[in-house]
């Protein structure tokens, strides 16, 4: 009888095989043997080594995080039931109703794949980054080298560790103040339909303890706006200042914010755009602590 980590790894194996590059944002070439993602394309896709990937197909990498395995369902664009299957088959519990979500339904991931000429970030309701296309690390940086649990736009805004240290400089046309305010006003919206979920009140009562201009728009009474759209200008070390419009879609259902950089054909930033397209210039960052890496990530705007 097969043990639960033969199961794990025979799974992700049976559904790397499965998904088809081109759903994944892969180009196919005449010489691609495998009938669907490679073992390096799906450790990309996840934020994993390609190493680590092999042990856990193998059977030889224990105890794979929920983190982990969260990574790799959204990779492998899995359905809800498919992935709760993956989570008990790494001895973990499942995602529990009544909490936020970061998974990312397969055909929101196919769509995002399909734009690939459009930087493209998909956050969760806490505003935590989940899956991003690869103009997106082109313009914002690969957000792989950052922590998943650092991946969150109001860590980046309001704290003071490595979310905060890896943002690029960008300008909103609405002005900073605006915009946080429709951060936290988007946190406050999660907390009141959320109320289970403990990891966002570590987040919320985190940043009230080391921001006091969390604290003082999460103690305000008037009611911000929800962020939705806006321009962004961002400040690219490579190639200078972009200005893009920046549009904030809602996925209905999966309580998700997927959100765009777009600028108008013909204009100089749509040709910075199709620059870092060919050129694949990505930012370089120096995270504190030592920690050093080629890469930033991106968010809406501060």
């Amino acid at each position: 009888m097969a043990s639960p980590r033969s199961d794990f790894g025979a799974l992700v194996r049976a559904w790397r095989d499965r998904l088809a590059p081109a759903d994944a944002g892969f180009a196919v070439t005449d010489g691609r043997r495998a009938p669907g993602l490679r073992r390096e394309e799906l450790a990309q896709l996840a934020g994993l080594s390609v190493d680590y990937v092999l042990r856990l197909e193998q059977g030889r990498a224990k105890n794979p995080s929920a983190q982990v395995v969260g990574a790799l369902a959204r990779a492998l664009q899995l359905s809800r039931t498919e992935r709760d299957q993956l989570f008990r088959s790494a001895g973990l519990l499942p995602p529990r109703d009544g909490m936020i979500s970061a998974h990312v339904p397969a055909g929101i991931q196919r769509l995002a794949a399909r734009l690939g000429d459009v930087p493209i970030g998909v956050f969760s309701a806490d505003w935590t980054l989940v899956w991003w296309n690869t103009m997106w690390s082109a313009v914002f940086g690969d957000a792989a080298v950052v922590p998943p649990a650092e991946r969150n736009l109001a860590r980046a805004l309001f704290g003071n560790g490595l979310a905060h240290a890896a943002m690029l400089p960008v300008q909103s046309e609405r002005g900073p103040d605006v915009f946080e305010a429709s951060i936290v006003a988007d946190l406050k919206d999660a907390v009141s339909r959320y109320p289970g979920d403990a990891q966002l009140d570590r987040l919320v009562q985190e940043l009230r303890g080391v921001s006091d201009a969390f604290a003082q728009h999460w103690a305000t009474q008037t009611t911000a706006a929800r962020h939705t759209t806006d321009r962004k200008t961002i400040r690219h070390p490579e190639i200078g200042d972009i200005q893009l419009d920046c549009d904030v879609l809602i996925v209905p259902g999966a309580d998700l914010r997927m959100v765009t950089y777009t600028a108008a054909t013909g204009s100089s930033d749509a040709g910075k755009l199709d620059l870092l397209r060919v050129a694949g210039v990505h930012t370089a960052i120096a995270l504190p602590e030592r920690e050093t890496a080629r890469g930033s990530w991106g968010a809406p705007g501060m």
